[in-house]
């Protein structure tokens, strides 16, 4: 099973795409983690989960979404460990060089305390930028 967190970002989409991507490779099942941004109102999670029902049609696939407050990166890793996951698959934000010293807490948590191996992607540049 792959597990694949979205919010309706760019980076988000980009880690659904890998994630029905690697699902599509490994030939396992994809659970999707939609969760909104703090402050979202209940009608933001309910877009993201249409957009991400959309995404993964046609594939083995359950969207699940993170309640409103709660932590997502144990929300992540919970159902990583429920599912047995093969991967996780969570999408980065490009940052400035200063910013690449910090990396996203819920990003770092994940990556440190994955109970599988992370699969992290970003989106692609629209400037044509590296």
């Amino acid at each position: 099973m792959i597990v694949a967190g979205f919010i309706a970002t760019a980076e988000g989409r980009a880690a659904l795409e890998a994630g029905v991507a690697e699902a599509g490779r490994r030939q396992e099942g994809l659970t999707v983690l939609v969760h909104a941004p703090r402050g979202a109102e209940p009608s933001d999670l309910d877009g993201a989960v249409q957009e991400a029902r959309s995404a993964v049609a046609g594939i083995t696939a359950d969207v699940r979404t993170v309640t409103l407050g709660d932590d997502v990166a144990e929300v992540l890793m919970n159902t990583a460990e429920e599912v047995d996951a093969s991967v996780i698959v969570i999408g980065l934000r490009r940052r400035s060089p200063l910013g690449k010293l910090i990396l996203g807490s819920n990003a770092q948590r994940i990556l440190l305390d994955s109970p599988c191996p992370v699969l992290a992607v970003k989106p692609e540049r629209v400037d044509g930028g590296r």
